[in-house]
């Protein structure tokens, strides 16, 4: 790494330098998903990849949920950790809930389930296991996935398989999370070794050890004040999201009456702005697993947001090409420029601020937030909530 897979040669197989790649006599191959896949197909009715359609969509559909909600979440919690990322206390927070989210989804669907798709190991259960070993080795710890005994079950059951054992060896689970690294101590050590430190009075050298205490101090506050962006210093606002968000969540009947209702009456045009948006490529959403996925990645990468937006993506149509269209509710006056500049997702859509004082539009917001089907004279394919 860094040295060969920077060379015109390795650039030819994979564009951005990154491995695995696999070379084939056809030519070469990257992205760990694609290279398995490929792996699986070259047997003919391969029982990895299912044995009937539905079967086969079940196995693409948790090899993606694997990398997207288990092996990213798993990555952003981490990777900063360990050093290789800014270390960003919010983002971690927002990571371990994304992944807690995730492995209780998982969980429940293992609770009455040996393994991710019918009666034997398939594809997406070899994915998954690796995706898992690597949290469960390196920072899940017992007393993390104690909540969630049906992946552990499942887990210590799969390495343990003796061509699992044979490829990933023995499986410890990590003892704690590992402690954040410090990017700047090993600069600090060579402080010492100038010249000029020996030769400063005794109340410098006083300063000078007290210094490093106070940079391991801010070390450790520093991302904190991060948060205070332009959004909490806004004047406050009668509307609490929270509130709203519960509202939500909580009704389970006369949904307009009680809920549409209930938005409009808490709304804030003044501290909060309400936005359409619509993706700019709906042409090529010709497969509804993968457009589903789009959105859920989306909204995955919208979670350094959480504290401040309200979201509803809409996936629409009964055949391909899906359309996706959203709805989202921001603190202020304008989209965040941090969620701009953080979540590149949003430049693949076109945005348009809601007139509220424009009655369709305020209409168009409430279909949106209750799932209105058919919506705009179209069937739902699904409905997601970003809160």
């Amino acid at each position: 790494m860094g040295v060969t897979n920077k060379t015109p040669e390795f650039l030819k197989m994979n564009p951005i330098g990154k491995v695995p790649v696999l070379e084939t006599p056809d030519g070469p191959i990257f992205e760990s998903n694609a290279i398995a896949r490929y792996v699986a197909r070259l047997k003919a009715d391969n029982p990895l990849l299912g044995s009937s359609l539905i079967d086969s969509a079940h196995i693409e559909q948790w090899i993606d949920f694997s990398s997207l909600e288990i092996d990213t979440n798993i990555l952003r919690w981490f990777i900063p950790r360990v050093g290789f990322a800014v270390y960003l206390p919010q983002a971690e927070e927002a990571a371990i809930a994304s992944l807690k989210r995730a492995l209780a989804a998982l969980n429940t669907h293992l609770a009455s389930n040996t393994y991710l798709v019918g009666h034997s190991v398939t594809l997406a259960d070899i994915i998954m296991t690796c995706n898992l070993t690597l949290g469960f080795s390196r920072i899940l710890s017992k007393s993390f996935t104690s909540e969630f005994p049906h992946i552990e079950r499942y887990f210590w059951t799969m390495v343990n398989i003796p061509n699992f054992r044979k490829i990933l060896g023995e499986i410890k689970q990590a003892e704690s999370v590992p402690p954040v690294q410090s990017a700047k101590k090993p600069t600090q050590s060579k402080e010492p070794a100038k010249p000029k430190a020996q030769a400063e009075p005794k109340k410098e050298a006083a300063k000078e050890t007290a210094k490093p205490k106070v940079e391991d101090a801010g070390e450790e506050e520093a991302p904190k004040p991060k948060p205070k962006n332009p959004l909490d210093l806004l004047p406050p606002s009668k509307m609490i999201l929270d509130e709203w968000k519960r509202l939500y969540s909580n009704t389970k009947t006369n949904f307009r009456e009680v809920a549409i209702k209930g938005f409009w009456d808490m709304y804030d045009p003044e501290g909060y702005s309400l936005w359409f948006c619509d993706y700019k490529y709906n042409d090529e959403n010709t497969v509804s697993f993968v457009t589903l996925n789009k959105v859920g990645g989306f909204l995955q990468r919208m979670d350094l947001a959480r504290k401040y937006a309200f979201g509803k993506m809409l996936i629409i149509g009964s055949e391909p090409p899906f359309k996706v269209k959203g709805l989202w509710l921001f603190r202020g006056q304008e989209i965040p420029q941090f969620i701009m500049d953080e979540c590149y997702d949003m430049e693949l859509y076109d945005w348009k601020k809601v007139d509220i004082n424009d009655e369709a539009q305020k209409e168009r917001v409430s279909q949106m937030i209750e799932d209105h089907e058919p919506f705009e004279g179209e069937a739902l394919l699904d409905a997601k909530c970003f809160k």
